[in-house]
């Protein structure tokens, strides 16, 4: 792409992919909110680790931010590096909650591509409906010795100014 560096090019790139592959009723796609280099390379682009924010698509008043380590080198700049499923999450109260519907235990609330065709990125949500707290929890669906690799994120229903707090159980689908 003429005049657009390297890295915009990449970035227009993975966008693009995120919103081809985002599930029905998932989120939009995410908002890069900074990068920074970890690892210089020489006439590619830098490894970084790279912060996004996400709104909840179902939920309003909850957002969460991840951080991604995003490869540089030849493959990252070709969109073709598969991606390391260290990920990080934090989910907060950003506003007053409401709910726009029912929703499952472990709903899938946002998916990315980590790959270019086994491993994605997924952040699924879940109420506990005892304590009234969303439960938000981000993994990779490739399986790491055994195991993926995954981050886990809460988020109590507190009263927002003057609104009584809605009940998350009230909205579980049965």
């Amino acid at each position: 792409m003429q005049g657009y560096s390297r890295d915009a090019c990449r970035d227009m790139a993975a966008m693009a992919v995120v919103t081809v592959n985002a599930p029905a009723g998932a989120a939009d796609e995410p908002e890069l909110i900074f990068k920074r280099s970890t690892v210089w390379k020489f006439l590619t682009p830098d490894h970084k680790l790279a912060t996004y924010a996400v709104d909840d698509p179902l939920i309003d008043g909850v957002a969460c931010h991840f951080a991604v380590p995003e490869k540089g080198g030849i493959p990252g700049w070709l969109g073709v590096a598969e991606e390391v499923s260290d990920i990080s999450l934090a989910c907060r109260q950003v506003g007053p909650i409401s709910f726009k519907g029912e929703f499952e235990q472990g709903e899938e609330m946002f998916r990315q591509r980590r790959s270019l065709f086994f491993k994605k990125m997924r952040i699924v949500r879940g109420c506990d409906a005892k304590r009234n707290v969303l439960v938000y929890v981000i993994y990779s669906d490739k399986l790491v010795e055994g195991s993926p690799k995954n981050s886990t994120s809460t988020v109590p229903i507190m009263p927002w100014g003057d609104q009584t707090p809605a009940k998350c159980g009230d909205y579980l689908k049965d």
